[in-house]
């Protein structure tokens, strides 16, 4: 499927049989290759869920509808690969901690990222969402055994400190047009969310410890994670109502491109390099092309202003943070 078409084209093969090629993409470089890639795929939820919130489109239904039109999809991919009863059998064996960190990675990372595009434009949402790189590599470093535990370089701290102070320039730009209390609530879900999505992924990584493929545990999270959409659709229900059609339309894209596409090619990055704790803050720190992709996005489809100077040193500092969070790693 997506990562078998991926796979088969020649500069993500593995290429050390062929002649003609000097330099082959060892698994680090793949698995970078897939974070950028999907990081293109992510942008278009914030641009959608964006364009959701400003036509009044309840952020309860744009949240849960993205997960339940993923479910029949993947569902068919693991049914055709002939996976789906191991998939089963490995969710029984471990349902609490299965419905605990898929609800965390999928629902309330989702949910509340969805909550804060109802309150900012969708490159403030995203830039301020990459505050992730740095959830991920401290949660990786504590997930950790203590005698594992390496200490983190200066380098390394310094890099983050790029990227904090990028996110709070953004945030000092963006309250120069608006309240702080619309501020906070755009900024404060977003950064929760940016702790939970990479403290779900790894609990989930360690709980499955390579038995189950992308597919499979994209699928089984989606599954563990059904409760927690069913709540909030209740509460999107008594809020908005049924949702319309351009929402349902606009939910299904988001589906497709992020929560498929977008998904399956960051967690197979992931797993390429799953035992290096560098190599995933790395793959992880791609997601600040995000930014990048998003504010294109926003200024073609929504026809927005473009940031101002200060709003464009945050990105800036933004993404120069994470690609040398890359080279350092």
């Amino acid at each position: 499927m997506t990562i078998d078409i991926i796979q088969d084209i020649p500069y993500f093969r593995n290429v050390n049989h062929d002649q003609n090629l000097s330099m082959p993409l060892t698994p680090k470089s793949k698995a970078l290759w897939l974070g950028i890639l999907a990081s293109l795929f992510f942008a278009s939820t914030f641009v959608l869920n964006r364009i959701m919130a400003v036509s009044g489109g309840g952020w309860q239904w744009s949240s849960a509808l993205r997960f339940l039109w993923m479910l029949p999809v993947l569902l068919l991919i693991v049914v055709i690969r002939g996976n789906l009863k191991p998939l089963l059998i490995e969710m029984k064996r471990n349902l609490m901690p299965w419905l605990l960190w898929s609800t965390m990675g999928f629902g309330v990372f989702y949910a509340l990222l969805t909550f804060g595009a109802s309150y900012g434009p969708s490159w403030l949402v995203a830039g301020t969402f990459e505050s992730t790189i740095i959830a991920g590599m401290f949660i990786g470093h504590f997930l950790q055994k203590k005698q594992d535990r390496q200490p983190f370089s200066k380098a390394t701290l310094f890099f983050s400190c790029i990227i904090l102070i990028g996110i709070v320039i953004m945030q000092m730009a963006e309250a120069k047009s608006t309240s702080w209390s619309t501020l906070l609530l755009g900024t404060i879900p977003v950064l929760i969310a940016a702790i939970a999505y990479p403290l779900g992924n790894r609990k989930m990584m360690a709980l499955t410890q390579g038995s189950l493929d992308t597919y499979q545990r994209t699928l089984g999270m989606t599954l563990a994670s059904m409760p927690f959409w069913i709540i909030l659709m209740f509460f999107g229900y008594h809020e908005h109502g049924l949702p319309e059609q351009g929402q349902l339309l606009q939910t299904l894209l988001v589906a497709l491109f992020s929560g498929v596409i977008a998904t399956l090619l960051f967690f197979k990055g992931t797993e390429l390099v799953q035992h290096d704790q560098k190599g995933l803050a790395a793959v992880e720190a791609t997601q600040a092309m995000e930014v990048i992709f998003t504010l294109l996005g926003e200024i073609i489809l929504l026809n927005s202003l473009f940031p101002n100077n200060l709003a464009l040193l945050g990105i800036f500092l933004v993404v120069v943070g994470m690609y040398l969070h890359s080279k350092n790693h």
